[in-house]
């Protein structure tokens, strides 16, 4: 189990930098931010990149089910 300092710090970091890529649209600003973090430390390194891959992974099921139900709706009429 990860110590909870890191994964809050993670969580923290994950939703700064997934603000900055939307806003910026850098996408694969994560990538950077990782090594950037691997660096230093492997442990949030691995940590933050779990936590925004978890983050994107959410939206797109969303957007995908938001898609889906359109559609639905779409051909019900």
């Amino acid at each position: 189990m990860a110590d909870p300092t890191v994964t809050a710090m993670a969580n923290k970091l994950a939703e700064d930098c997934i603000a900055v890529q939307e806003k910026t649209g850098e996408d694969r600003l994560f990538m950077e931010l990782g090594a950037v973090l691997g660096a230093s430390s492997q442990t949030l390194e691995e940590a933050f990149l779990t936590a925004v891959r978890t983050r994107m992974a959410e939206k797109q099921g969303r957007q995908f089910l938001a898609r889906k139900l359109k559609a639905f709706e779409a051909d019900q009429g």
